[in-house]
């Protein structure tokens, strides 16, 4: 049936997501979710909206999301006019890819990122070049100073982990003042610094963030811009022309919900943050070279073992993690954050591998 295909279509190459286990216990650490509940309020919040009989969801949900923007605007002491909502921070940054980033000059993102950039940029039909990251996995901003149709970065990196200070990406936006610099922070809650403070002074810069990691609603698909007024608009216009109503409902108010309560969300970043910093030292005690993470998830290899069997090996015990078979980083794993148990489970199983 391909002959009926679109003639982009043949030339795609999908992004392809973490394996979503049929098993009734996996423990589950490959593709970044959090292993804890959201905030109670966000349930209580669902089942307000839907009532009795549910008869809500026979109406169009509000296509501005304005009280989510309200409150998340809020949050960040932003007003309304500076924050776009989005079906999760993916479809966030299709619309940047589309309003923002087709440019006569090709865009810029690093060799080793989020593998949905690339995707991205071929779906769209925008040139881009990448940027090697140094021997240790690091964003180097000098090397994002010629000139071109914009830059994209996560930070923290994806699958690295490795996070930019609050002065890089200053440095970064001084350096390319006529061109949209997009700083993508799905891990930023988990240690690193957060580039909002940097937007009324840089009308280029846009900052995608989402509620599927840090605030445990992978499920209900939340995601935003922030910026200047000029690129929230244009986000806005993309949308408007291809789905004015993204985000439901349920999503709606469950985001709201989990804005309202600060304590839960910070109570699990620190949980994750110190599970995290525990691993590490587990990692290392078995021999496992592990790169510095400001995200919820560790990237690692072991010098004497390769990536692809250990993965194999773990998937045997009913253990996931995420193996990428990609130059430069085809010998690392990339290991999500579980609950303590979890962890320390995969530490066990490590343990008899590497024997």
């Amino acid at each position: 049936m391909s002959r009926f295909w679109s003639d982009i279509v043949h030339r795609l190459t999908p992004y392809v997501p973490g394996e979503q286990p049929a098993l009734a216990h996996p423990v589950k650490l490959n593709t970044n979710e959090n292993p804890y509940p959201p905030s109670p309020r966000v349930v209580e919040a669902i089942r307000r909206e839907l009532g009795e009989d549910g008869a809500s969801l026979r109406k169009y949900p509000d296509p501005t999301a304005r009280a989510l923007r309200e409150t998340v605007a809020k949050h960040h002491g932003l007003r309304i006019e500076q924050v776009f909502a989005g079906n999760g921070s993916d479809e966030v940054l299709a619309h940047a890819f589309q309003a923002l980033l087709k440019h006569d000059r090709p865009i810029r993102f690093p060799d080793i990122t989020y593998s949905f950039y690339p995707v991205y940029a071929q779906l769209y039909g925008v040139e881009y070049e990448t940027v090697p990251l140094n021997a240790d996995f690091a964003i180097d901003v000098d090397d994002y100073r010629a000139p071109c149709g914009g830059v994209l970065l996560p930070n923290p990196n994806a699958p690295t982990g490795r996070a930019l200070p609050l002065a890089e990406i200053e440095v970064l936006l001084k350096a390319n003042p006529d061109a949209p610099v997009i700083i993508d922070e799905a891990y930023v809650d988990f240690g690193a610094q957060s580039a909002m403070s940097l937007i009324d002074a840089y009308p280029n810069l846009l900052v995608v963030q989402t509620t599927s990691k840090a605030r445990s609603l992978a499920g209900m698909r939340v995601g935003f811009a922030f910026g200047d007024p000029a690129l929230i608009e244009a986000l806005t216009r993309v949308k408007d022309s291809f789905n004015s109503y993204p985000l439901d409902r349920l999503a709606q108010v469950a985001a709201i919900a989990s804005y309202e309560d600060q304590a839960w969300f910070e109570e699990g970043c620190a949980k994750v943050i110190a599970s995290r910093e525990r691993l590490t030292s587990q990692l290392r005690a078995l021999g496992f070279d592990v790169v510095p993470s400001g995200a919820n998830f560790v990237f690692t290899k072991h010098p004497a073992l390769d990536a692809a069997t250990l993965a194999a090996a773990l998937k045997e015990k009913e253990f996931f993690v995420r193996h990428f078979k990609l130059p430069r980083i085809d010998q690392h794993l990339r290991i999500s954050i579980g609950t303590p148990a979890e962890c320390d489970a995969l530490v066990a199983a490590l343990t008899q591998i590497v024997g």
